[in-house]
């Protein structure tokens, strides 16, 4: 019998999201040229060579082994590329791809890729031309709404909690803005370094769109209760350990028995 990947319970539409985000069948609703994407992120000036840190593997003459013969090496290993990274800040309110869920998309779906989830912002690293097509994927599919989703590689602290007049979300160093035209416009890379020209991401998402495609719980959108979402096949239990030098308790969620 084939098997079937099994990635996320619930019925909701928050649980379905985070089921299309990690098994990585998401929905393309823009196309953002690579070039910009590569403009962007700002670890190359488009169409530049890419940066080695070690010849291409065929030229390196190493061994034969099992591993080698089993795993195909992908485009920037194979090419000797440098690590780069992408790093995005996702918004609280609403935002398609919430903290955890890049990262949980990336190691499951970006080969040779290392994810990560820091203080309110989300990061992969890979190879330079993997890393960018990955990328592009994000940009260019549902996990991004360019109004509540950008790449901010550093001064990202308090952004997602944060949203301006427009409904954009927050960002001290305005890496992005709305242009009179309805469309979010790119003006500086993910570092804060001004673009030689802006970059049309496109529409953002319509509130609706936004809370209809979002991977977040809230009190206000889809909250984590009842008996159609995770809750229904978890429960809560709160642990205290008293005998400890300091006092601790803590709260784990287990599967329920059926």
């Amino acid at each position: 019998m084939a098997y079937t990947p099994q990635y996320y319970p619930g019925s909701t539409t928050v649980g379905i999201n985070r089921r299309k985000h990690m098994s990585g069948n998401l929905e393309k609703l823009r196309d953002i040229p690579e070039a910009d994407v590569v403009a962007i992120m700002g670890h190359r000036a488009p169409g530049a060579d890419y940066s080695s840190t070690h010849p291409p593997l065929k030229e390196m003459g190493e061994p034969d082994c099992p591993i080698r013969q089993i795993v195909a090496p992908t485009a920037g290993a194979a090419a000797g590329d440098r690590v780069r990274y992408s790093q995005w800040t996702d918004s609280m309110y609403f935002a398609p791809s919430i903290p955890y869920w890049r990262s949980y998309w990336g190691a499951i779906n970006c080969k040779g890729c290392d994810p990560g989830t820091l203080s309110g912002r989300q990061i992969i690293e890979a190879r330079e031309r993997d890393i960018e097509a990955y990328t592009k994927k994000q940009y260019d599919s549902e996990m991004t709404d360019v109004a509540l989703c950008s790449m901010r590689g550093c001064t990202v602290h308090g952004h997602s909690l944060r949203l301006e007049e427009n409904g954009m979300q927050f960002d001290m160093l305005s890496r992005t803005e709305m242009g009179k035209d309805g469309n979010v416009y790119a003006t500086k890379d993910q570092v804060g370094i001004p673009l030689d020209r802006k970059i049309n991401l496109g529409k953002p998402m319509t509130e609706a769109e936004a809370k209809k495609r979002t991977t977040i719980f809230r009190v206000d959108g889809i909250p984590m209760c009842g008996k159609v979402g995770a809750r229904k096949y978890l429960s809560l239990i709160h642990i205290s350990e008293p005998t400890r030098r300091y006092a601790i308790s803590y709260a784990v969620f287990c599967l329920k028995k059926k």
